[in-house]
């Protein structure tokens, strides 16, 4: 299976804006981490005037740090409150470690298998080289890998693949091209990893599938051919029926 680094951040935000002198005060409480048992969660509380940051707290160091004049005293002030810094410390867990266990739940564990398809985009003419296109649909979570094997072996280049794209109702998209020169009796496949398979899935691209083109194909020149042949009988009756059409004077 592919490997993966999820780099997540849970982040709130509180800010005062002065308009009459220009002030701008925030604070920002930012919770990071990258493992699903949340286990490397580290816990920020930042103090920020005017775009500079001026007291901080780390979980992973588990005291203030002060920046400026004014950064330094607040932060000896609260590192010497036993029962503030109590709280501090405690906030990994309560705010960090459950909020994002709700998002996890909610939102994150939910998986949805993509619907995939390969087909044939271009045919092969004299040098120029056909072209496969495989296709992943309405899937969740993002992440995803397509990759391209040709007669039991991966292939390595001439395949071109597009970002995963939103679809704009939490699912996403991704489509991946293969050129090659076609040969007779070879097997291609798109194989598909993703967190909703329990193991990599190979969707193998059959050539016959492309007959359905070439069947509208041969509908549309019968019918058109039909068409001619009609409207030529139409025509002949018409001529047929003005010529035997006796004129009475008035």
């Amino acid at each position: 299976m592919m490997a993966k680094l999820w780099i997540c951040l849970l982040l709130e935000l509180c800010s005062m804006l002065d308009t009459i002198n220009g002030y701008y005060m925030e604070r920002r409480s930012e919770c990071i981490y990258s493992s699903r048992d949340l286990s490397d969660m580290v816990y920020i509380d930042s103090a920020i005037f005017n775009k500079i940051r001026y007291r901080w707290f780390n979980s992973t160091v588990g005291k203030f740090q002060g920046y400026t004049q004014h950064g330094i005293y607040n932060a000896e002030r609260f590192n010497n409150d036993t029962d503030y810094m109590q709280r501090e410390r405690a906030d990994v867990d309560a705010f960090c470690r459950h909020n994002a266990q709700i998002y996890y739940t909610a939102i994150i564990d939910k998986t949805v298998e993509p619907q995939v398809e390969v087909k044939s985009v271009k045919q092969s003419h004299g040098s120029q080289p056909a072209v496969l296109m495989c296709s992943a649909y309405s899937f969740y979570p993002k992440f995803i890998k397509v990759t391209w094997m040709r007669n039991g072996k991966e292939v390595e280049g001439d395949q071109t693949s597009t970002e995963e794209m939103a679809n704009g109702d939490w699912y996403y998209q991704i489509h991946s091209h293969l050129e090659y020169m076609p040969k007779s009796g070879e097997q291609i496949s798109c194989v598909v990893e993703h967190a909703s398979f329990k193991q990599p899935m190979e969707y193998k691209w059959d050539p016959s599938a492309s007959a359905p083109d070439k069947s509208k194909i041969a509908i549309g020149a019968s019918g058109l051919v039909l068409g001619i042949v009609l409207s030529a009988a139409g025509f002949i009756y018409y001529k047929k029926k003005a010529s035997g059409r006796i004129l009475v004077p008035t």
